[in-house]
């Protein structure tokens, strides 16, 4: 070979290799190269990989951090709302601003087919500088939101409990795979189940919304739901630690649980470790005060609460206070304080309404130093990484 002719196909080679790892680098399809360790041999395979097997390419957590060091504190902020979407919401204005996710109840989806629910979610998220996590209550039971909708589910879901009657675990599992095909088919990338509360009776306000009054019964059916959640790529979320157990309705009361650590220990705390154990996204913590972890504050407010969750549980992930509009928060503290209160206790997402308020009081502390901007960062990027692991975040 010429002399010219080795100089253009060095030229080429480099322009390919250059070419390959931009592509990489900015989220395009592709194989990663071959690069054995020294001292290693490979066989280069004999047959290609056919196109349905290549991996959809995944932001690495290195292109995530730089993407966090690229936005400003208020595009930061907005990504910690998880915006509860009541009547009065302009959800297309929390979309523009930015916020991280938000909640649909059923009345957004009354009257609609299907293909109108995913031309409004589709707006939504074409608004939104970043995917959106697009969530709702699907729990099955007394708690659904889409399924009553005779035009996207001839009947709503059955509560867990009365499925398991009818068909034990295996009509659970073909249930929850059944309803995660659904919510995905509309553009809904999240649900916010299962529910892992344990009630003492039948008659504790969250026994129609529970599995069973039994521990180990409950952190079974827990385990599946997670599991077949993960492999459809719909993101689950464990509510409401650190368990209801007797506890009154937080949506109009202050609740206090008076029961020792043993009680949780022993029992309440073992349907999350099990979501934990089997990879669970989000974990959603309730307004209870459980005095044997903190006697003053909210478990939705309270350091140690969110200690035990993070330390002792071992878990990473995304956790998000129940909704601040309830009573059980807004009869104990004013708004302004139970945001800001919230990420210091150690919340990644706020469920709220007002999120353009709840942003700038979270702004306003981190402005006068009351929290640190580094902990606003470690927030956002678990809630980008969940993004990106459901493959919303290109």
């Amino acid at each position: 070979m010429s002399k010219g002719k080795n100089i253009v196909l060095i030229a080429l080679i480099a322009l390919l290799a250059f070419t390959a790892g931009t592509f990489t680098g900015i989220g395009i399809k592709s194989i990663p190269p071959k690069s054995p360790e020294s001292g290693t041999e490979t066989t280069a395979p004999t047959e290609s990989v056919p196109e349905a097997s290549v991996p959809q390419y995944v932001p690495t957590e290195d292109l995530i951090d730089m993407r966090i060091g690229e936005m400003s504190l208020t595009e930061k902020v907005a990504q910690m709302m998880m915006v509860s979407c009541h009547n009065n919401v302009d959800i297309s204005d929390a979309a523009s601003f930015g916020v991280g996710g938000i909640c649909f109840y059923a009345f957004s989806f009354e009257g609609k087919d299907a293909q109108e629910v995913k031309d409004m979610i589709a707006a939504y998220q074409n608004t939104a500088p970043l995917p959106m996590l697009v969530s709702t209550d699907e729990e099955g039971g007394s708690v659904n939101r889409v399924s009553l909708n005779k035009n996207l589910r001839a009947v709503p879901f059955w509560s867990p409990s009365d499925l398991f009657k009818e068909g034990g675990m295996d009509l659970i599992i073909s249930d929850t795979e059944e309803k995660a095909d659904l919510l995905l088919s509309l553009g809904i990338n999240v649900n916010l189940a299962p529910v892992c509360d344990v009630p003492e009776s039948e008659d504790n306000y969250i026994y129609n919304r529970c599995f069973s009054t039994d521990y180990d019964e409950t952190a079974d059916y827990v385990s599946n739901v997670v599991s077949v959640m993960e492999e459809k790529k719909i993101g689950s979320t464990l509510k409401h630690f650190p368990g209801y157990g007797a506890s009154i309705d937080t949506h109009q009361f202050v609740s206090y649980d008076y029961r020792d650590f043993s009680a949780f220990e022993n029992g309440d705390l073992k349907p999350f470790i099990a979501g934990i154990e089997k990879g669970a996204d989000c974990v959603m913590v309730s307004h209870n005060i459980v005095t044997c972890l903190d006697s003053s504050m909210p478990s939705s407010l309270s350091k140690p609460v969110h200690d035990l969750l993070r330390d002792d549980l071992g878990f990473e992930g995304v956790i998000m206070t129940d909704d601040l509009t309830m009573q059980g928060i807004t009869n104990f503290t004013d708004g302004e304080t139970a945001v800001v209160a919230a990420v210091m206790a150690g919340n990644d997402m706020l469920a709220c309404e007002d999120y353009r308020g709840a942003a700038e009081s979270v702004i306003e502390a981190v402005e006068a130093g009351k929290i640190s901007e580094e902990r606003i960062d470690e927030s956002v990027r678990r809630i980008l990484l969940w993004k990106a692991e459901l493959g919303i975040l290109q």
